[in-house]
């Protein structure tokens, strides 16, 4: 079951993606060859009536495109250059590139939205609800209602960054900066090493608020909050990875996704789609990176572009993304060798 979950759910975000060039270059006249999900040697495929689009199932369910003409150099095919990607105007060609994202993004907020109206929203302020004794914070005048401002130093304003701090400080003294009846105060606390289920964590003794709320408003609300929230850890992430601040080691591949939903899919629905919502947001952020073969990086040549006031030349575009797809496929070996070692 968790491989047909896995399937389903990284077809799904692909699907949408996808779906999202396709339905724009069709509608801006560009002669589409394929839309294909997956990858590899194809399982099926058909073609409408009156429809030069093949559709297509190939083997490997991780990844998909859509091939369009005027994507290459030099085509086989005789198309009428009208129809071709480069021969549209300037804004088509960025709507075409960005709008497999744009897709992703709504799937998300969506996702985010159903489970919220269903579920309930939890709150986004991080309100403490009580303080555990035999804990260092136990000593200091914070408790109930009190809000988590910052941590060492860095402006906490939701939950989520909340976590996210606490997760690159774990095991280590934090300044806690908080407010309480309007005044701001910091503490400084270490946390407890405990074991819990026979494995080691660390814990500061502070439980937060997580009462959820009823209604659309109070929906929509969540939607977008932690639609932000999550794109804002993203590139987070990403900064600290570049800069040194989190090792490799942190990133999961398809492997390490597969793990993620079979244990999502144990706790309910509503969780399987909260992760949807993640791993599409996640692609969606990735894929508007300024790297070659990425639609970032796309995206990224036809402002250059813009700003010199003539194409980039075609070859040195389409080598510049077939380095870039080599070192992308080497970095998901790498990922995917550590989350297979991890398994062990």
């Amino acid at each position: 079951m968790t491989l047909i979950y896995f399937i389903l759910i990284i077809g799904l975000i692909i699907f949408v993606h996808e779906l999202g060039h396709f339905i724009f270059a069709k509608r801006s006249g560009v002669h589409v060859y394929e839309f294909s999900l997956g990858m590899g040697p194809v399982v099926y495929h058909f073609r409408r009536p009156n429809d030069e689009t093949i559709y297509a199932i190939r083997a490997f369910p991780i990844g998909g495109f859509v091939s369009m003409a005027g994507e290459e150099v030099n085509e086989k095919e005789k198309i009428a250059k009208s129809k071709k990607l480069y021969a549209k105007p300037w804004r088509n060609r960025a709507l075409i590139i960005t709008a497999g994202v744009l897709f992703n993004f709504i799937l998300a907020w969506v996702l985010l939205f159903m489970v919220a109206l269903i579920n309930g929203a939890p709150p986004n302020k991080p309100v403490i609800d009580k303080v555990w004794d035999d804990y260092e914070i136990s000593e200091h005048d914070i408790g109930q209602g009190d809000v988590i401002t910052g941590i060492n130093g860095v402006s906490i304003r939701s939950i989520d960054r909340l976590f996210l701090e606490l997760h690159l400080n774990y095991g280590k003294e934090i300044d806690l900066e908080y407010l309480s009846d309007g005044e701001k105060n910091t503490i400084t606390i270490a946390p407890k090493k405990e074991e819990i289920e026979d494995i080691e964590a660390y814990r500061y003794g502070f439980v937060l608020k997580n009462e959820p709320s009823y209604g659309v408003s109070s929906a929509l609300s969540f939607a977008f909050n932690k639609f932000y929230n999550i794109i804002e850890q993203m590139y987070l992430v990403i900064a600290l990875l570049i800069s040194g601040g989190l090792a490799m080691d942190s990133l999961s591949g398809p492997v390490g996704i597969f793990n993620i939903v079979g244990e999502t899919a144990q706790v309910g629905f509503l969780s399987v789609m909260m992760l949807v919502a993640l791993i599409s947001i996640n692609v969606g952020v990735i894929n508007l990176l300024p790297f070659p073969a990425l639609d970032g990086g796309r995206l990224w040549f036809l402002i250059i572009e813009k700003i010199k006031g003539s194409p980039v030349d075609p070859k040195v575009e389409n080598v510049i993304h077939m380095i870039g797809f080599a070192l992308l496929i080497f970095l998901i070996i790498y990922i995917t060798i550590n989350d297979i070692i991890g398994l062990f």
